[in-house]
């Protein structure tokens, strides 16, 4: 376990060499993971940094105003409304791999431009080890490793907790007296619901996995789940009042892990499972049907893409 008070003064003595006289960006998620970076960035170099939130249109229900309210101490906060432009590069993408990456690149393009309004040369990423490890792996790529574009207009890239695990990404949060709201967050995926959404992403789509996912995040708060979400996998029929439907298929999982590499998935009562159900296909039209995720890491990934 990582001695939090010692890797944040070596992390933040760290970043202020890499980044010296230059001016950075930070691309702030409202995940623990970016938060940390972020904040760590912050105390390093102060006003050299910019946050950067890019609203992709792919984020949980609320996001945009949560990261406002918690990181409204930094003052060149940005948020950036780019989710036609994202949603705009998804169109017709439906290879899991190429959809992250279609995201790596927009994602590094967002920045770029944000950059140049600031003429930052550095760019900080909360980047932690099990994304390098499934990247190197060809597990998945992810947005801020293996998804990044081969040209990227920055000098350099900074990743002051790649060497961390989650657990130990959380420690430092509370090392830095981040609020539980951040500390405590279940992970979210980088790409955003475009992972929980198999097949093409549509606003259509988006919209039931968002309302879905904040449903299930809401009713397994108790079993304190390391992750716990909604996906849509794809059509099937159903009934609703007395008309025959062809609506989506949601899926729910929630795991247990300490690391994210394996994860065994959470027995829920039945209860608790049939008013997740009654909720999802009750507060959208168009979803016929809800199931429950029971295979463990390994052999399914915790995400669906």
């Amino acid at each position: 376990m990582v001695n939090a008070p010692d890797f944040i003064d070596d992390a933040v003595e760290s970043i202020s060499e890499q980044i010296g006289d230059d001016n950075a960006i930070i691309a702030l998620s409202g995940g623990v993971d970016s938060s940390v970076a972020a904040t760590l960035a912050y105390r390093a170099v102060g006003e050299q940094l910019t946050p950067v939130y890019v609203d992709t249109g792919l984020m949980r229900k609320g996001e945009t105003e949560q990261i406002r309210e918690t990181f409204s101490f930094m003052d060149s906060l940005q948020i950036v409304d780019a989710h036609e432009r994202f949603l705009g590069a998804l169109e017709g993408v439906t290879d899991p791999e190429e959809k992250r990456k279609v995201i790596g690149e927009q994602f590094i393009r967002e920045f770029e431009r944000e950059a140049k309004e600031t003429d930052a040369k550095q760019l900080v990423q909360g980047t932690i080890y099990p994304d390098r490890i499934e990247s190197e792996g060809n597990i998945k790529s992810h947005h801020n490793v293996g998804g990044l574009p081969d040209v990227v207009d920055f000098e350099g890239i900074v990743e002051p907790v790649r060497d961390l695990y989650k657990d130990e990404v959380r420690e430092v949060a509370r090392e830095l007296d981040l609020e539980a709201i951040i500390s405590e967050r279940m992970p979210f995926p980088g790409p955003g619901l475009a992972v929980r959404i198999i097949g093409e992403v549509t606003p259509e789509k988006v919209e039931v996995a968002r309302e879905s996912c904040h449903v299930v995040e809401e009713e397994l708060e108790e079993y304190e789940p390391w992750q716990a979400f909604a996906a849509v996998i794809g059509k099937a029929t159903g009934v609703k009042g007395d008309n025959r439907v062809h609506g989506w298929v949601v899926a729910v999982r929630s795991v247990e892990s300490r690391d994210g590499m394996t994860a065994r998935a959470q027995e829920i009562d039945w209860d608790t499972l049939q008013r997740i159900q009654s909720r999802i296909t009750g507060e959208n039209d168009n979803v016929a049907r809800v199931v429950y995720d029971v295979t463990h890491k390994p052999p399914a990934t915790i995400e669906y893409e």
